[in-house]
């Protein structure tokens, strides 16, 4: 078991794009569960299972798995709990690597950055294209994305 300490923001401009070191594609259902949120992502030709505590804010327990592309193929397809695409982009700023998702298909128009931290109190240099911070927002995280795609948000 791994301790994810996460942060999301939203981005003031387009210059992150300058900084982008590679993107990947992904796609991620979630299959359900309580308490947890249950998802299995593909990217490129690799295939994951996580399983998140379903809690808001930045720290949460997380267990991660790699599984093979076929099973991943056939869990996305049984997914109950809705879909999310987009593509990740990375970015180094201030020794850190920043993780952007821009999203497509029904949300489309949304762009956060997000990063991992080693400690909740670990300080981080703030890059000129980051805007506020959503880790508090539950509507932001992926499975909420996948419920309520940003195209319906009023």
């Amino acid at each position: 078991m791994a301790l994810e300490i996460e942060r999301k923001f939203l981005l003031a401009n387009e210059q992150w794009r300058q900084q982008v070191q590679r993107s990947i594609p992904m796609r991620q259902a979630y299959l359900g569960g309580a308490g947890v949120s249950v998802r299995v992502r593909i990217a490129g030709d690799q295939a994951r299972l996580n399983i998140k505590q379903a809690v808001l804010g930045s720290r949460r327990e997380e267990f991660e798995y790699a599984i093979p592309l076929a099973d991943g193929e056939r869990l996305f397809e049984l997914a109950t709990e809705g879909r999310v695409s987009k593509t990740r982009h990375h970015v180094l700023h201030g020794g850190l690597r920043w993780e952007i998702d821009e999203f497509a298909g029904r949300n489309a128009g949304l762009v956060i950055a997000e990063l991992e931290l080693s400690s909740v109190g670990q300080l981080f240099e703030r890059p000129g294209w980051l805007g506020p911070e959503v880790t508090d927002e539950r509507r932001y995280y992926n499975h909420a994305l996948a419920q309520q795609p940003f195209s319906t948000w009023e």
